[in-house]
């Protein structure tokens, strides 16, 4: 195994692990807070919006070992989570809207739809690992 292909795992193990534990607690709060009456598109944008914040750090630190740009990177994991909120948002209306399935289940399943997207992105568009040294000057 290449150690580009093996940083590749260790990139996705460390994001599965913080993605498990915060997407399993922001799940627990989300049925939480749907079951006393919040309706499931509110729970779900107050939460994204939450998780996301707080993922910035864990990922651009712990999971990509980012150290570019602050600023850049934020900006871009803003836009990767903007298309990350509409892929769940039209989950949610689709399958919960259209065809009646309990938002519950459509929920859970579409963190791993979002989760997977979310991955690609961070890893080629917000926190690209571009070494400056390989890159020619023209």
């Amino acid at each position: 195994m290449t150690k580009k292909r093996y940083d590749s795992f260790k990139e996705l193990g460390r994001y599965a692990f913080i993605g498990a534990v915060s997407n399993s607690v922001g799940y627990l709060v989300y049925f939480l807070v749907t079951y006393i009456g919040i309706p499931p598109k509110i729970a779900m944008t107050t939460l994204y919006v939450v998780g996301a914040t707080i993922g910035y750090i864990g990922n651009r630190e712990f999971t990509f070992t980012y150290d570019g740009s602050f600023m850049g990177s934020g900006f871009r994991y803003l836009i990767a989570h903007f298309f990350g909120y509409l892929i769940n948002l039209f989950i949610l209306i689709i399958f919960v809207d259209y065809y009646m399935l309990q938002h519950q289940w459509v929920q859970a399943v579409a963190i791993f739809v979002v989760a997977g997207f979310l991955f690609i992105a961070f890893k080629f568009f917000v926190f690209p690992n571009v070494n400056l040294s390989t890159v020619s000057r023209k």
